[in-house]
């Protein structure tokens, strides 16, 4: 589960990431950082899960595997980021593996392109 302290929950940041910060994209997911989002200073990730993903049963079993996954790479994103992880219809079928796989290759982007990459 996601530490209560690192969840998105107002809809100022969830649209102050989309609209300002980068965003990378794969076939099961796309993601918008913001490197310096929140002056709170912990890193705050969100998910948007829409209905063409599937029904609510599957949105829901999507969602906590996508919070599963950005639980383990919190560590990576630099302190008072926005991370919005927003999952396309693809992701309902995809393997865990896959989903990891997508979210480390658009993390590694977003990384890099705000210039805070290893």
């Amino acid at each position: 589960m996601l530490p209560s302290g690192h969840r998105m929950r107002r809809r100022q940041e969830f649209t102050l990431a989309v609209r300002r910060g980068d965003r990378a994209g794969r076939p099961h997911l796309v993601a918008h950082l913001l490197p310096e989002g929140n002056e709170g200073g912990n890193s705050l990730a969100g998910f948007i899960v829409s209905k063409a993903v599937g029904n609510s049963v599957v949105r829901g079993r999507v969602q906590r595997r996508l919070r599963h996954l950005v639980r383990d790479r919190l560590a990576l994103l630099p302190p008072g980021s926005l991370l919005v992880v927003r999952a396309n219809p693809k992701a309902a079928s995809a393997s865990s593996e896959e989903l990891a796989r997508d979210l480390d290759s658009v993390l590694g982007r977003l990384l890099k392109q705000s210039g805070k990459g290893q």
